[in-house]
């Protein structure tokens, strides 16, 4: 039975509530700092741990748990005899649940004002110490660090006379030995992050030890092929408008293929501020449209490739009513994302319980890192969050483009970013007319593009073209002028660069720099 508990948080959330309960059902209170005030200022009886060691806090309360008479009740054996003989002999009774939070570490060093000294002075020693101590002894002690879970084991308790079952205790040890780690890990993260200098006052992205951590949410029934296994993880928090915030409305369970398609659609779609629908198939835009509504951007974006597009990711960046619902519903479709779903829409669906129906908060939140993993080590860098603005576009051709050829060239832009390199976009009035992707050449690229155009019935004259990387070589420009190509926007920063605008030059065509490559592995 929980007969005395420890209560010492930094997160004061729902604590009063919870210590209320525990007092209600007898469970002596003892606790540390704040955490007694609250309680004895709310009128529970509650013993400071001072005045339960006998021994004061000290050293500006760095000192105040870690003491025999604590960690002796917390660690001793119920079930080891010579355990309790030494509980008895030195006068300490047993801590039968331990209820901890630790110093908000995280949240000091995140601030730009955060000296090596505050951040010091935020690591917990006597939490960390407590909580790994109880979760060790999980068999005999109740240990919570989740404010969470506080209803769990009050409504346990409540059924089961002052005891919790060991399977939930278990639960709850295992979750303080991940937020223990998590814990240690954001100090390595930042104390091996700081510079050589004598104050240590710069600070890198990219620390000498690097942790990161993740919580499983599904294991996959395989990964990419059915001889491979495979899991899905989630920061545990993730930032906002991140795939890993979806709710899965309906359908199959999600496949590994499943999650990384529909991470290239929905970060593709909602980088568009108008009403935008994508469709992805194996990591690549082969459909891109906006319109006036969620129906027409799809029915923009089906046309660019209606082969790829059957078995395809579908993502709209707004509402997908009862119409576009309609439409989508005619093909065969694995995912469809959208923020919100109206009732009709997900009525439509319900005939097609296959169909995978993700719900996502739009937000524009971005992932500290992009990783990827190569043989015995993990390449690490920051996201490609560059949009390029129209004020840093460069006209390097005596042509200059007219307000629709611009807008058709920042589109094509937007979309050449989400499509694997060697990427070539050919784009009009606001869709994708044809894609080339992943090409170990650019001029390849440039004309699988056209030839995906010609395939759909779609014409390229007047058309704007988008390169994710400069034209190596005037050939691919002609390609694409050939096509029918009227305008043309690449980053620029090749030897021939003065070759190329020449060209474009002799062929009456506009060429814009962004300055900027967005190269996609």
């Amino acid at each position: 039975m929980i007969k005395q508990a420890l209560l010492s948080v930094s997160d004061k959330t729902g604590v009063l509530e919870f210590a209320r309960e525990l007092n209600a059902m007898g469970v002596k209170l003892l606790s540390t700092g704040g955490t007694a005030k609250l309680l004895a200022d709310n009128g529970l009886p509650v013993t400071e741990v001072a005045d339960y060691t006998g021994f004061p806090e000290m050293l500006d309360g760095r000192v105040k748990t870690l003491h025999p008479k604590v960690h002796g009740g917390i660690l001793a054996r119920r079930d080891f005899p010579e355990h309790q003989a030494a509980l008895e002999k030195h006068g300490i009774p047993t801590i039968d649940m331990v209820v901890v939070n630790l110093y908000p570490f995280q949240a000091t060093v995140a601030k730009a004002e955060c000296s090596l000294e505050d951040a010091i002075e935020n690591i917990d020693i006597g939490g960390p110490t407590m909580l790994r101590s109880s979760a060790k002894n999980h068999k005999d002690v109740v240990v919570i660090c989740d404010p969470a879970d506080y209803s769990v084991v009050l409504a346990e308790m409540k059924a089961n006379q002052n005891t919790v079952a060991y399977d939930t205790k278990f639960m709850l040890a295992k979750k303080v030995f991940a937020h223990t780690a998590q814990y240690d890990g954001a100090i390595t993260n930042y104390l091996t992050s700081l510079g050589e200098d004598k104050a240590h006052t710069t600070r890198s992205a990219y620390p000498q030890t690097l942790n990161m951590h993740f919580e499983k949410v599904q294991e996959m029934r395989y990964g990419e092929n059915p001889h491979q296994s495979a899991s899905f993880y989630r920061d545990l928090n993730p930032v906002a408008g991140a795939l890993a915030n979806y709710t899965q409305l309906q359908g199959k369970e999600l496949s590994y293929n499943n999650i990384a398609d529909a991470d290239a659609a929905w970060e593709c779609v909602k980088s568009f501020e108008s009403t935008a629908c994508v469709i992805v198939k194996h990591a690549n835009p082969c459909g891109v449209a906006m319109g006036v509504n969620a129906l027409e951007a799809y029915s923009k974006a089906l046309q660019t490739d209606p082969t790829s597009a059957f078995g395809g990711i579908i993502a709209f960046n707004t509402v997908c009513d009862g119409a576009a619902a309609e439409a989508v519903a005619k093909q065969f479709v694995e995912v469809l994302i959208a923020p919100s779903f109206t009732p009709e829409a997900k009525q439509i669906f319900a005939a097609k319980q296959n169909v995978r129906l993700l719900e996502i908060p739009l937000g524009s939140g971005l992932n500290q890192y992009d990783v990827k993993r190569v043989g015995g080590g993990l390449l690490v860098q920051a996201p490609d969050f560059k949009n390029v603005a129209e004020n840093e576009l460069r006209v390097v051709t005596k042509l200059q483009p007219t307000p629709q050829q611009m807008a058709d060239l920042m589109f094509a832009w937007r979309v050449a970013k989400y499509v694997k390199s060697n990427a070539i976009v050919f784009c009009g009035n606001g869709m994708t007319l044809g894609v080339g992707a992943g090409q170990m050449s650019r001029i390849d690229s440039a004309r699988i593009a056209s030839i995906k155009a010609q395939n759909a019935g779609l014409t390229l004259n007047g058309s704007a073209v988008a390169s994710d990387a400069f034209f190596p070589f005037r050939d691919g420009l002609d390609v694409v002028v050939d096509a029918g190509a009227t305008c043309v926007i690449q980053p620029g920063g090749s030897m021939r660069d003065q070759e190329v605008i020449d060209a474009a030059d002799e062929r009456g065509v506009v060429m814009l720099y962004t300055g900027t490559r967005h190269f996609r592995h």
